[in-house]
């Protein structure tokens, strides 16, 4: 579950090496994963190795040289001289006793399967002249393409494209995952990943520490909250969610729904007044109750059994919606901000974040998508920065003190402490309105059961993933928080609750 940027995961290499292994056994090791994840995507034909003159291309070499010994027919290109290779490379390429010819186009020919081992995760410049072409060129062939480590051209800690990049059918990585394999659009070039171990012992994580990790249950699932069967509603916890005026109530019952699903024990809805008959008339196990103003907010939450709450989905834009969030900030309730709530912010980010800060508490939340998360944080937002999502919101979290959730196909959750999640189960038709609303209700209902603010942020990103997957393509809001019965039962049989 860990994620390694490209210096942590040479630092991993170094440190194996430093514990009594060597580079060339690890190139060995790896070499042979990526011949066996090309004999599982070739039967029969040609197979073609596209090297390069790093340790890629000897990963490639060692793979080629593997390949042939099982039988198969094998050619290897090399982008560059034989002679510049170094190192472990060098020796790689010692190793196979077929001929090498030069990487030009006309060379590619048609085989069965390409395999990319032109460049690794550490390629940190764009990719120009003879690369772009081999690369365009490997695209173009239509054959499938194994990828080493990363495809050619994606910037290993970024997942940016430098200018170009393999699209491969399948990448197989060693030790552990890098962010390009999770952020976009470098996951939409890897095709599956496959995830190698070489050698290097799980102890060097131990000096390493990362603080990346992919938002898998592994990783929360400590946080997880199993419900007792001694329990009762109010050791459920009791969230509440602000609605806005009449015209705008489906993003707050959207939410309220989602937080009664996540397993919330109790769920109000505040309403206006102009909105507390439409409330009342479309809701069942959620509560409704008045509430038109901050001095009326601040009455409410005082009742401790009070335990979260959500402000944003539908709420209005305005000084109203921006005074019941400083409201609830001097309150006790672990609090989520969503959509309007950080909308009402964008002309004065530090007031919010120093109301944040000011509190001491680690217990808020704000999850914005990408346009809200440009209107709080500008300057971590330049779309000319060469600044990765993951690192934009981790810099967010610092600035403002809180639990940064980014929305998107690569949501990526930050801890002010540095920690990090990335998702990578979100499905495409999760993009509809008010799916970001039942996903804020849902980290509302987990607040309430007692999971730290960063857990419940990851545990709701994920089954809001699952729930998307379990309703399909055609999804709507509503659907999400219907189905996720079916991603708790998954979850209970995964950590043997009994249900």
């Amino acid at each position: 579950m860990e994620v390694l940027t490209t210096s942590e995961m040479e630092q991993a290499d170094r440190l194996a090496i430093a514990g009594g292994g060597s580079g060339f056994a690890l190139m060995l090791r790896a070499g042979q994963a990526v011949a066996d994840a090309a004999a599982d995507l070739v039967d029969q034909g040609s197979i073609l190795v596209v090297a390069g003159a790093g340790n890629n291309g000897g990963d490639g070499f060692v793979a080629a040289t593997e390949l042939a010994a099982r039988g198969h027919d094998v050619s290897v290109i090399l982008l560059g001289a034989r002679d510049s290779l170094k190192g472990d490379a060098a020796l790689a390429a010692k190793g196979w006793k077929g001929p090498v010819k030069p990487c030009d186009l006309s060379t590619l020919g048609s085989p069965a399967l390409i395999v990319d081992a032109l460049f690794g995760s550490g390629l940190n410049r764009p990719v120009r002249g003879d690369p772009q072409a081999v690369i365009e060129a490997i695209n173009a062939s239509g054959a499938p393409v194994l990828s080493i480590d990363l495809p050619s051209g994606v910037n290993g800690t970024s997942g940016a494209i430098m200018g170009a990049a393999v699209r491969a059918t399948e990448t197989v990585t060693f030790f552990r995952k890098k962010p390009a394999h999770l952020l976009l659009p470098g996951r939409i070039y890897c095709g599956r990943v496959r995830v190698a171990e070489i050698g290097i012992p799980d102890a060097v994580l131990d000096e390493i520490r990362p603080a990346t990790f992919e938002n898998i249950s592994d990783y929360w699932g400590s946080a997880f909250p199993a419900p007792r069967i001694d329990g009762h509603k109010y050791a459920r916890g009791h969230a509440v969610v602000v609605s806005g005026n009449l015209a705008s109530t489906g993003a707050a019952r959207l939410s309220a729904r989602g937080a009664l699903r996540a397993g919330a024990g109790l769920v109000t809805v505040l309403s206006p007044d102009d909105a507390l008959g439409v409330h009342a008339a479309s809701q069942t196990a959620v509560m409704v109750r008045r509430m038109n103003d901050p001095v009326e907010f601040a009455d409410i939450l005082t009742d401790r059994r009070i335990n979260a709450c959500v402000i944003g989905p539908g709420a209005g834009i305005g000084e109203q919606t921006r005074a019941l969030v400083l409201t609830a900030l001097a309150a006790t309730p672990a609090l989520v901000l969503d959509a309007d709530a950080l909308t009402s912010f964008a002309d004065a980010p530090a007031r919010l974040f120093d109301a944040v800060k000011s509190t001491g508490r680690n217990d808020i939340t704000l999850t914005p998508h990408e346009g809200e998360f440009h209107r709080l944080f500008s300057e971590m937002s330049n779309k000319h920065s060469l600044r990765s999502k993951l690192e934009r919101v981790r810099a967010a979290a610092e600035r403002s003190g809180a639990i940064v959730l980014l929305k998107g196909p690569d949501t990526v959750v930050a801890s002010p402490d540095g920690r990090a999640t990335i998702a990578a189960n979100a499905p495409p038709w999760l993009a509809t309105a008010g799916s970001g609303d039942v996903l804020s209700g849902m980290i509302g209902g987990l607040l309430a059961q007692g999971v730290p603010a960063f857990e419940a942020a990851c545990i709701g990103v994920w089954m809001h993933g699952e729930a998307g997957q379990e309703a399909g393509p055609g999804l709507i809001a509503e659907d999400l928080p219907e189905v996720l019965p079916a991603v708790f039962r998954r979850l209970y049989d995964r950590f043997g609750i009994d249900y």
